[in-house]
């Protein structure tokens, strides 16, 4: 019995390890930024050796990376966003205002996590070529997310007919986007629920026929 669960408690063992490493490389990464913090550093906040740092992530471009990434999906798996549980519900609502207020809650939960690190990231790539690689110009992945999620939403009951899924996807890219976030809860101290409910009255008017349905909290 003990050799069937070694490889498991091994899988979960390297999980949390990653983790940690990963935990600790986004703290030291904003506290200090990029260029200023050493893999031994992230090795001691994570509790481990720099040796399992290089063994795990290879180097710091690559662990600079699984930061991002990590931030953006809210755990190690490697699932993209249009792929996550969150994102699938909510283009699965029956109507509009209801994909639109699931839409703005998923968002504003990403945009918590990966706002702050926005500065760290445009820092980071400025001074590494190699990290600048990992992020080439072109279609921004954030545009394919809300386009996707437009495309859902328009045709929808209580959509506006006149307002195309090339538009909405504008303004969900535009309004839902971490500049505009560090604004209002960085800079202006608004708390995030505050915005989160500003955003989706904003563009419910934009999207969908009819009064905003009532804002309600679990």
């Amino acid at each position: 019995m003990d050799i069937v669960k070694r490889p498991g408690k091994r899988a979960e063992r390297s999980r949390r390890t990653r983790e940690k490493v990963i935990g600790a490389a986004r703290e030291l990464f904003v506290a200090q930024g990029y260029g200023a913090t050493s893999l031994q550093e992230v090795a001691d906040r994570a509790g481990v050796a720099v040796q399992t740092i290089y063994f795990v992530f290879g180097n710091k471009r690559t662990l600079f990376k699984d930061v991002v990434d990590t931030s953006i999906a809210g755990d190690t798996e490697p699932v993209a966003t249009m792929d996550r549980e969150w994102f699938r519900a909510a283009c699965a609502a029956p109507t509009a205002a209801g994909q639109l207020r699931a839409h703005v809650r998923g968002v504003c939960e990403v945009l918590g996590r990966v706002a702050p690190i926005m500065p760290l990231i445009a820092s980071a790539a400025a001074t590494d070529p190699e990290i600048a690689a990992q992020w080439p110009g072109g279609q921004d992945p954030r545009h394919t997310v809300h386009l996707a999620a437009a495309q859902a939403l328009t045709g929808k009951p209580g959509a506006r007919p006149e307002v195309t899924a090339a538009k909405a996807a504008d303004l969900l890219f535009g309004l839902l986007s971490p500049e505009l976030y560090l604004i209002f809860v960085r800079d202006r101290g608004w708390s995030p629920e505050a915005w989160e409910d500003w955003a989706y009255t904003t563009l419910h008017t934009q999207l969908c026929t009819g009064p905003a349905p009532e804002i309600t909290r679990d």
